[in-house]
């Protein structure tokens, strides 16, 4: 009962809102005739008083002139009012219209809507059943326990993958931060609080969203969310090619059909045409598949103390042949990005004896090395 009260006081202020000007311009069209009448009056009595001599012939002209001019003015004014009373119909027709529109929408809605289905306020849809709730019900559910009980870390822990999922960043952050605080720091919530922070911060991976990448690592150091970010975070400051080796270790070390791998074989290919080496850390033949697979069960030091091996193959190769400057090239950013900076500046002064400093090749050595913060000396 109280919408069909709330809807009929709706509509009728909304017909009045359009009803009331429309009623004004009618209003006002009073008739000119009783004017004019007082208009004839005074010309009489001016002509009684200027008989009388009680008024100069003067100043009686001038009266009689200014009530002219009034009258002529009424005139103009009955004119324009009897014009306006001839748009009576078309107005006659809006008020009809408008009358019209609430009483038709009405009918219809009492034939094709649903007015006898009881409301359904928020709380009485929050308490029914879990299966028989939408997502939205279901999260405003769980947001309406988490208020009225802040502690449960459990419930935190839920939500934050959802909100995660569904783009609300913020409020991710927020869940994941109150359920580690709660429920104890994990891989799983240290590497999901990092990707909501990174997603907060429009993709960019901030100092913080770091900080939760490598505490999820130590806790698991095979994580594949913190180290695909990790990655992540290189490229963006520009090392493509130690972006491309974490990548490439990502896709070693986790399974041929984990999503993961797909995932980092795309960024290492992105990362190839940012600028990275088609491989930084292999020698001339470079690993096979089957280095590949036997690199997926390596700890991530037997790993690194393959690269470091492959990279030793290559230095050793271009020993005994220094006529190749992709060689160098390579070479000298893989030891930059194994942190090797006196093996990679021993390096490239070897290369600029191969292949000459103001050659082609030479100046190739140069811009990498100013991009790899190496010291060009002559």
């Amino acid at each position: 009962m109280l919408f069909w009260v709330i809807a009929a006081l709706l509509t009728l202020g909304a017909s009045l809102a359009v009803l009331l000007p429309l009623t004004r311009q009618v209003e006002g069209q009073s008739d000119t005739s009783h004017d004019l009448e007082v208009y004839r009056d005074q010309l009489a009595e001016l002509d009684r008083d200027a008989a009388r001599g009680l008024i100069a012939p003067a100043d009686a002209e001038q009266a009689r002139a200014e009530i002219a001019r009034r009258i002529i003015k009424l005139d103009a004014e009955g004119g324009a009012k009897m014009k306006g009373a001839s748009q009576f119909a078309p107005r006659l027709v809006g008020v009809v219209a408008v009358l019209a529109i609430p009483v038709l929408s009405w009918s219809i809605y009492t034939s094709i809507g649903s007015p006898d289905v009881p409301s359904q306020p928020l709380k009485a849809r929050l308490e029914q059943k879990p299966a028989d709730s939408s997502v939205d019900e279901l999260i405003a559910r769980a947001e309406a326990h988490l208020v009225a009980n802040p502690s449960d870390g459990r419930g935190w822990d839920v939500l934050a993958p959802i909100y995660q999922r569904m783009g609300r960043a913020d409020d991710a952050v927020t869940a994941y931060r109150n359920a580690i605080r709660l429920e104890g720091s994990t891989a799983a919530r240290q590497s999901g609080l990092g990707e909501a922070i990174a997603g907060a911060s429009d993709g960019i991976v901030t100092s913080d969203a770091r900080v939760a990448f490598e505490a999820a690592l130590k806790l698991d150091p095979a994580n594949p969310k913190a180290h695909y970010f990790l990655g992540v975070a290189l490229a963006q400051e520009g090392k493509f090619a130690e972006a491309a080796i974490a990548w490439r270790q990502l896709a070693a070390s986790v399974p041929a059909d984990s999503p993961w791998r797909s995932v980092a074989e795309q960024a290492v290919a992105q990362a190839e045409a940012r600028g990275a080496p088609a491989d930084a850390t292999a020698a001339a033949p470079g690993p096979n598949q089957g280095d590949i697979d036997a690199a997926a069960s390596m700890s991530t030091d037997d790993r690194t103390a393959m690269i470091e091996g492959m990279v030793a193959t290559l230095d050793e190769k271009l020993r005994q042949n220094p006529r190749d400057p992709e060689g160098w090239l390579r070479l000298v950013r893989s030891y930059q990005v194994l942190g090797k900076t006196d093996l990679a500046q021993d390096a490239l002064g070897r290369a600029y004896t191969a292949l000459g400093r103001d050659s082609e090749d030479g100046r190739k050595l140069t811009e990498l090395a100013g991009s790899l913060g190496l010291k060009v000396t002559e």
